[in-house]
């Protein structure tokens, strides 16, 4: 977890135990809602989910905004899911999310029936990921997809040289990456979300190490998520590319 002034809140009193628990795992101190200070970065625990707050910015981890594009017609025009099939295989795949973030790519790739497994390495996003997959549980709508789903707080280099090392039982069939890009930090080109997250954690610095031990970890192949116009992860071509307008998925079959 990068440097900032991180505060907790506890907003509902159902919610002490879990913030408290939080507070000792992470040496983060509790204080009083009338005590947050203008510049604080504050993490509010609320029955109605868990909150980041700062600077006038609030971020939550919401999986239920994406149901639109949820809907058979829509789920099959993604180009994420579009990179996942494979020609004469139907079969769901195990996907490991190495960059998992608040879950919304996992969320299109659980919805195709694939099952997810989602690493963050910050534990207070990974903790917002942990709650909104919570609340999807609950949700009637989301359930069955999110039944797919597993968050994982842990470095995802590491977790993957486990894999290679046959350290860890489950074996992907797919890795997904999305690392956050060093060059996206312009006022005009990274939603309000992506600040508050930059405050936490810094964009990939280890680009190149985080596509070897995905490599090494042998899946059938790996998707890279990238800007359009954007160079290849690390320097690594791809086997095939599909590209929109905004971002295009860059793949790797090995």
């Amino acid at each position: 977890m990068a440097e900032q002034s991180l505060k907790i809140i506890i907003e509902d009193g159902e919610m002490q135990e879990e913030a408290l628990a939080f507070s000792r795992k992470e040496n983060i101190p509790i204080i009083a809602a009338e005590a947050q200070k203008e510049e604080d970065l504050v993490l509010i625990f609320a029955k109605a989910g868990i909150r980041l707050s700062g600077a006038g910015q609030h971020m939550k981890g919401d999986l239920s905004k994406m149901l639109p594009r949820l809907k058979p017609n829509n789920l099959m025009g993604e180009m994420l899911v579009k990179a996942t099939k494979r020609k004469g295989v139907l079969c769901p795949l195990r996907v490991l999310d190495a960059t998992a973030g608040l879950g919304e790519d996992s969320l299109l790739l659980a919805a195709a029936g694939h099952e997810v497994r989602m690493v963050e390495r910050d534990p207070v996003i990974a903790l917002l990921l942990q709650d909104a997959l919570r609340r999807a549980r609950q949700e009637e709508a989301l359930q069955e997809i999110a039944g797919r789903m597993q968050v994982c707080e842990g470095d995802s280099i590491q977790i993957l040289h486990a894999i290679a090392n046959h350290q860890e039982e489950w074996k992907p069939d797919m890795i997904y990456l999305d690392p956050m890009f060093p060059g996206r930090n312009k006022s005009g080109l990274v939603k309000k979300k992506f600040q508050m997250i930059h405050q936490l954690e810094d964009p990939c610095a280890e680009e190149e190490k985080l596509l070897t031990a995905a490599i090494e970890a042998r899946p059938e192949r790996i998707i890279i998520k990238r800007p359009a116009k954007g160079p290849f992860l690390a320097g690594r071509k791809p086997s095939y590319s599909i590209s929109g307008k905004t971002v295009r998925y860059d793949c790797l079959v090995l």
